[in-house]
């Protein structure tokens, strides 16, 4: 089926879904951060989904939705640890 052929990336989603609320519970992120991060993780569902739209998710499209992920990766790390928090 085409929603098997992307179980690396439905960890990986996952993965930096709970990264983004841990960081929202820590305090690590402000509102605008969270929401800023849980919208680019919207925007990679929409192009998986988009991928997914002819049955089979090819190498350039596996290839673009891993760099998508790598982006976000990056930004949600760099969220987390500026100096910015979120007030209780």
């Amino acid at each position: 089926w085409a929603q098997d052929q992307t179980p690396r990336v439905d960890r990986r989603q996952a993965n930096q879904r709970y990264r983004i609320r841990q960081g929202w519970v820590q305090g690590d992120l402000t509102r605008r951060e969270a929401a800023r991060l849980m919208a680019a993780q919207q925007f990679i569902r929409r192009g998986e989904c988009l991928a997914k739209a002819d049955g089979r998710v090819n190498r350039v499209e596996r290839i673009r939705l891993q760099r998508m992920q790598h982006r976000v990766n990056r930004q949600i790390y760099r969220e987390r640890h500026d100096q910015q928090s979120r007030l209780y």
